[in-house]
């Protein structure tokens, strides 16, 4: 039987609105943000038989957080909490208006080591770091049998959830980037004979409507 992963950006959050710097920050889902997730759980619960069992993994943001409690309770299952897989942090950046971190953004160079560039921020994490904690996360989520898994996280950890998945090295991580909205479902599957991993569609919105 093939495993499916369907991994799942949080929706719409305050720090988005407030125009916020996120990483570790814990905003909230806004208004929209929580009937967004509310499409994200109908939307699986269409996709994933009831018959099969499902796990639920989620970053322990409440962002993400709210969008994992109705997709667990859809798929009457529970969530499992994971910091790893967190978004980025920005270290002394987080919360503060987004002009403060773009006034002191040091941009990685165009070539060279852009792995483990300093980004001119205390205690913000480097590519590397984020990479790492994100491949951790995704090879215990991934070692057991269950055939159907969905994974809560942020917009930039999902480049890495899905490099990961598809078992990029991680010295290869210098310029890769898997854009997708806010609200969105990525869709991971493995095959049961060759046990080839592809991305089989990236950053799915048409559950969201029009907004």
């Amino acid at each position: 039987m093939a495993r499916t992963v369907y991994v799942v950006t949080h929706p719409e959050a305050t720090h988005h609105v407030d125009g916020l710097v996120g990483g570790w920050f814990d905003s909230d889902l806004t208004a929209d943000g929580r009937r967004d997730a509310d499409a994200v759980a109908e939307e699986l619960r269409a996709r994933i038989p009831e018959s099969v069992a499902v796990e639920v993994y989620s970053s322990d943001l409440l962002r993400a957080q709210r969008t994992a409690d109705p997709i667990a309770a859809r798929l009457r299952t529970a969530t499992v909490l994971d910091p790893r897989l967190r978004e980025k942090s920005y270290g002394e950046a987080e919360g503060r208006p987004q002009h403060w971190l773009d006034d002191r953004f040091v941009a990685p160079p165009a070539v060279g080591d852009r792995l483990t560039h300093d980004e001119g921020l205390r205690g913000a994490e480097t590519r590397e770091a984020f990479a790492r904690r994100i491949y951790a996360a995704m090879d215990a989520i991934t070692a057991g049998a269950v055939r159907h898994q969905v994974i809560v996280t942020h917009g930039f950890a999902l480049t890495f959830v899905i490099a990961a998945w598809i078992r990029m090295p991680i010295q290869a991580l210098g310029y890769v980037n898997f854009a997708a909205g806010s609200g969105s479902i990525t869709t991971l599957r493995e095959d049961d004979r060759f046990h080839n991993r592809q991305l089989a569609e990236l950053g799915d919105v048409r559950h969201l409507g029009l907004r």
